[in-house]
């Protein structure tokens, strides 16, 4: 589906191809400033496919469409969805039984679709098929017996919609290793380790060392569950922060894989990392007399917020732009049966 929203990090534009040249013919008198431009960026496919979800129920069911909770945390996203006739609402007793709803792309506790049938509602799980996955494994560890260690942060929506998978007091949040160290748990011998998709790669990997210290037959994923999008992302950011006066990353602040992009960029070597959501909120006065700029979006950020970014730029230095590839995506998730072509 070709849309604005939706086009994928892949589609550069046409401003970013000459990378040698300066993208504007500005004045020569602006300062120059050399764009090092992370790839991948923006959007990852469970982020997609979260908002062609949306898109697609609109015109399959008609406005208005309601979503429980921000179908991903970004309130361009959100706001340009809503311009189309979603409607987001924080509980789905706020939805009338005669409308499609559609739960994030975080997922929820069993509880809120259990409720959705009960009130033959037709709902959509916009769910990342990455954090279903943990869901399943924490699942299957459940039924064999297993207590659950998730690590991720509390009150995160998929934090919440993971733990709510399970009965109560069969998952234990951690969110340092500090936590491992005060944990307790009625048989140490019969754990199972789960972590939130979206979270420091460095982080918590000490965290699972520590898990691994103290319970040393505690079983985990069989693939690991921070997500490829987040590593990615993550792997980009170590690449240019050391090379980069200051860095730019486009996202919310209640995005999680987005503040963690900031995190990992201070601790390589970039100690200016901000995190803005469009660029009317760039703080140019942190920006005077740098040579070098790291531009990243989070998982849940368009490309054209970054397009926008390079244009405010381009008003105050003479812009050059280096795209630095780190890996390359092609990652894609099928729409759910419901809304399936009849």
């Amino acid at each position: 589906m070709a849309h604005l929203l939706t086009r994928s990090v892949r589609e550069l534009p046409s401003i970013m191809i000459d990378k040698a040249a300066p993208v504007s013919s500005r004045p020569s008198d602006l300062p120059p400033l050399h764009v090092l431009l992370a790839a991948p960026r923006g959007f990852c496919a469970g982020v997609d496919r979260a908002i062609q979800i949306v898109e697609v129920t609109l015109q399959k069911f008609g406005a208005p469409v309601y979503v429980r909770h921000e179908i991903v945390h970004n309130r361009f996203v959100v706001e340009s969805l809503e311009a189309k006739g979603a409607v987001f609402v924080k509980e789905l007793d706020e939805v009338p039984d005669d409308r499609p709803v559609i739960f994030s792309a975080h997922g929820v506790p069993k509880s809120i679709p259990a409720e959705a049938q009960r009130r033959n509602m037709i709902y959509v799980d916009a769910t990342c098929p990455l954090v279903s996955k943990v869901h399943r494994e924490a699942e299957r560890h459940h039924e064999t017996g297993r207590t659950i260690i998730l690590i991720g942060h509390a009150g995160h929506p998929e934090v919440v919609g993971t733990i709510g998978q399970l009965p109560p007091g069969a998952v234990h949040l951690v969110e340092t290793v500090e936590d491992v160290a005060s944990l307790e748990v009625a048989d140490p011998d019969n754990l199972a380790f789960a972590t939130q998709t979206t979270l420091s790669v460095d982080d918590t990997g000490a965290i699972v060392e520590a898990l691994r210290d103290r319970f040393p037959t505690i079983a985990g994923p069989k693939k690991e569950d921070i997500c490829y999008a987040t590593t990615n992302r993550q792997a980009a950011v170590k690449a240019i922060a050391p090379k980069a006066d200051a860095l730019l990353v486009l996202g919310a602040p209640n995005s999680s894989n987005s503040v963690r992009l900031v995190e990992v960029a201070r601790v390589h070597g970039c100690t200016r990392a901000m995190l803005v959501q469009r660029a009317s909120q760039i703080d140019w006065d942190r920006l005077e007399k740098i040579r070098s700029l790291g531009i990243t979006a989070g998982a849940s950020a368009p490309e054209v917020l970054v397009d926008e970014v390079l244009e405010a730029l381009r008003q105050r230095f003479q812009v050059t732009v280096e795209e630095v590839v780190t890996a390359t995506e092609n990652v894609s998730f099928k729409l759910p049966r419901v809304l399936a072509a009849e």
